[in-house]
């Protein structure tokens, strides 16, 4: 993202100035101006969360494969949720349990309704759902390169 970076002041007291402090170097940040832009960051999906706006999600569920008919119930809730479900993952952790990785994009409330649906199912371990945000939320360009990777998404 070759976006211009803008300067502007903090103030804040001593005592908080310290424990921010803390908390870049507890997560490795590089510096306190990485650090503030990731806070940012993480209010802006939580805004997006909130107000039901179009999001991402990763749905994460571990399962035990031996319940009667539980990843054909998983399946077919995948696609009771039209146009919602982008790719899914599954990885089988040992004999009697797998985890399905369900990227999901659509409105807040549409994503938690699915999440809460699978997680429900009986023969479900646990689920988890970590939202992001559309990529108008971080005012991403249209197009935009990984360094690396050697791919454009668009």
């Amino acid at each position: 993202m070759d976006e211009e970076l803008k300067r502007f002041g903090v103030s804040m007291e001593a005592g908080l100035l310290d424990k921010f402090d803390g908390f870049i170097r507890e997560h490795a940040y590089t510096n306190r101006s990485e650090a503030i832009r990731d806070l940012v960051r993480r209010s802006l999906v939580e805004e997006e969360w909130a107000h039901d706006r179009p999001t991402v999600g990763a749905i994460v569920i571990v399962y035990n494969h031996h319940v009667p008919e539980l990843s054909q119930k998983i399946n077919n809730l995948q696609h009771d949720f039209p146009g919602k479900v982008v790719a899914a993952m599954h990885v089988h952790l040992d004999h009697d349990n797998c985890m399905e990785v369900i990227v999901a994009e659509g409105k807040a409330h549409e994503i938690k309704k699915l999440c809460d649906r699978l997680i429900a199912l009986r023969g479900v371990l646990h689920g988890t759902i970590t939202g992001s945000a559309s990529r108008s939320a971080f005012s991403l360009p249209r197009e935009h390169k990984h360094t690396g990777e050697g791919h454009t998404h668009k």
